[in-house]
């Protein structure tokens, strides 16, 4: 969402240069469009939590398509829970500015430098609680596939597509 603020608001400057964006409801956009930084913290948080991943990759080209990547070479399927993403209020209330979905913005947006991660069953009671770490869904059978489950308890198979921008 902070690369549509910015496309937006250069497409302003070009009809007068003279105008000054106003920025000060992005902040946190901003920052994570602009001064992006890798979650180095996991590793120390993992290690404290005794916890070893079973696969890990970073959230460059939106959570679909990462997710995805990991569930074919692990051939494993996956449900992620639509209501269990965690975005932030700023990005909600961005998304809602630009009539755009939340949901496909998480699931096809990227540039987050978050990490998705994958952990045994065993190790799931270590990081439950954790206020740094959010489940958001949980490895199946591969040939159930992968699939986002709605909160109205749909099932609807991810597509790795990345985001596309207005101008697209």
């Amino acid at each position: 969402m902070g690369l549509q603020i910015l496309e937006r608001e250069k497409e302003v400057f070009k009809v007068n240069p003279n105008n000054q964006p106003d920025l000060d409801h992005y902040t946190y956009i901003m920052e994570r469009q602009l001064k992006p930084e890798a979650r180095k913290d996991i590793i120390k948080l993992l290690k404290d939590l005794e916890v070893k991943p079973t696969a890990m990759i970073d959230i460059s080209d939106g959570l679909s398509s990462e997710i995805l990547h990991i569930c074919k070479a692990s051939r494993v399927g996956c449900d992620l829970y639509e209501d269990k993403i965690p975005l932030d209020p700023q990005v909600i209330s961005t998304c809602e500015e630009f009539d755009i979905d939340s949901t496909t913005v998480a699931l096809s947006g990227g540039e987050d430098y978050e990490l998705l991660m994958t952990i045994s069953q065993e190790d799931f009671p270590k990081i439950k609680a954790n206020p740094n770490l959010t489940v958001i869904g949980f490895i199946t059978e591969e040939n159930a596939g992968a699939h986002l489950v709605t909160g109205a308890e749909t099932k609807i198979p991810l597509q790795a597509q990345g985001w596309k921008s207005f101008d697209n």
